[in-house]
């Protein structure tokens, strides 16, 4: 009786560890398609680099969007996106308006990054913020309003504008 306890205790120990181990190989395969995927869909290379502010600093950073069914995925089963902070519309006079990130390396970095597109409230003049902290409170003051997207982006830090 004891042997058949000590084979079954085996085996239930052998099934979670191959189920483990099989987790572990779907979840890195599906983290490398994602961004494979991401990288194969853009042709940008080092076009595919973008300026965007992090606390008044501005720093260069890749830009590749996702495809939808990966940008699906991420938004489902990762919760440790990045926002990155964009306002199509763009500024008086034909400026670009330019990202803000909310983070960088060293301060909970995550290089998968979700769009959060900015509008300014009628009888706010679109400005330049530059960063979260500054986004956080000109929302909270009803200057602008703030819309998820849906759009993920691949967006590691390159390094700081010269």
């Amino acid at each position: 009786m004891v042997r058949r306890i000590k084979k079954s205790t085996q085996y239930k120990q052998t099934q979670s560890m191959k189920k483990h181990v099989l987790k572990l190989i779907v979840g890195t395969s599906l983290a490398l398609a994602l961004v494979t995927g991401a990288q194969a869909g853009s042709g940008n290379g080092s076009a595919g680099v973008i300026s965007a502010y992090y606390d008044h600093n501005l720093f260069q950073i890749q830009f590749v969007e996702f495809s939808p069914a990966a940008e699906k995925s991420l938004l489902q089963h990762n919760a440790s996106l990045n926002f990155i902070y964009q306002s199509d519309p763009g500024l008086p006079g034909g400026q670009p308006f330019v990202s803000v990130i909310d983070a960088i390396p060293g301060d909970g970095f995550n290089p998968i990054w979700e769009e959060v597109q900015i509008t300014f409230a009628a009888g706010h003049t679109p400005r330049q913020l530059f960063s979260d902290t500054e986004i956080a409170a000109a929302f909270d003051a009803g200057e602008i309003t703030l819309t998820l997207t849906g759009e993920v982006y691949w967006c590691p830090v390159v390094g700081p504008k010269h």
